[in-house]
């Protein structure tokens, strides 16, 4: 993947469309930059996602596109574990929940087309299964101020690992219209070296640096970073229970200093609420 140069674009895993494209312009994402709400094109482009920025996504009024970190986004992607599947005459819908969130996801049936492909009795493809993963490709939609997906086009998730591609993904790009892009070779600001030196001078001189967000976060939130960042740990990372036993800390006070951190975006959660991990930037 590249996301040098001012825009960023991605190759791996079909994520500009997969499924033969499914509806949507092959290398549209490399046209996204942080100015890209004033580029009536930018809207497009297809945004990689996690189901909590589609939950928590602003609209002015009910006429008016949707904008994640006040960009304006119609088309998304997002991965996530298949908890229902309920079947209508017009439309099957599932309910994707990837961790950070639940949606339900709406696909139309075409009866000509699914009559043709020999399934024409209003039932999901046998790969989509309840406790499987599935990535969508949609739009966002609300009706009666509920919000839903309207799927273009929806797969189940072969390899696993694009569940973690997507999530770094989702990540970078949510950094990149935040903050700003990666400074060119890793090059430290003025505050390199110091008490937060591992996490500073990762972006441009308009975020002012991790370190400025480091400052905003409590004492006990920078011992609970700092246990992660240290103690041996799975790809799972570590549970509550044992950062508090490791840092001696009230369970209480390590769950309030670990949710300044998710709200930071300096962690995120893994098999569970209480499970957390460090991001690496």
């Amino acid at each position: 993947m590249d996301y040098g140069g001012g825009g960023y674009s991605t190759t791996s895993y079909g994520a500009q469309g997969g499924m033969g494209g499914g509806g949507f312009i092959g290398g549209s994402q490399g046209g996204s930059q942080p100015n890209a709400s004033r580029n009536p094109l930018s809207k497009d482009t297809l945004r990689p996602c996690t189901i909590k920025q589609v939950l928590d996504a602003s609209q002015p009024h009910p006429d008016a596109d949707f904008k994640i970190d006040d960009i304006e986004v119609q088309q998304l992607t997002f991965v996530g574990q298949i908890r229902n599947i309920s079947t209508q005459t017009t439309n099957i819908t599932y309910k994707l929940d990837d961790g950070t969130g639940t949606v339900e996801v709406k696909q139309w049936i075409d009866a000509e087309a699914t009559t043709s492909l020999g399934v024409g009795d209003n039932k999901p493809p046998p790969q989509l299964v309840e406790g499987g993963w599935a990535r969508v490709w949609g739009r966002l939609k609300a009706f009666n101020n509920r919000r839903h997906v309207g799927a273009h086009v929806i797969r189940p998730v072969a390899d696993k690992m694009e569940i973690t591609y997507h999530l770094l993904e989702a990540t970078y790009v949510h950094l990149y219209f935040t903050r700003g892009p990666l400074v060119p070779g890793g090059a430290k600001g003025d505050g390199a070296g110091g008490a937060d030196g591992p996490m500073d001078g990762q972006y441009g001189d308009s975020t002012g640096g991790a370190a400025r967000q480091m400052g905003n976060v409590s004492a006990n939130a920078r011992r609970v970073l700092q246990c992660l960042k240290e103690l041996p740990q799975s790809n799972e990372g570590l549970h509550v229970q044992n950062i508090a036993a490791h840092i001696r800390m009230p369970v209480t006070e390590v769950i309030k200093a670990g949710d300044e951190l998710l709200e930071q975006s300096m962690i995120f959660t893994t098999v569970d609420d209480h499970t957390w991990a460090m991001l690496e930037f």
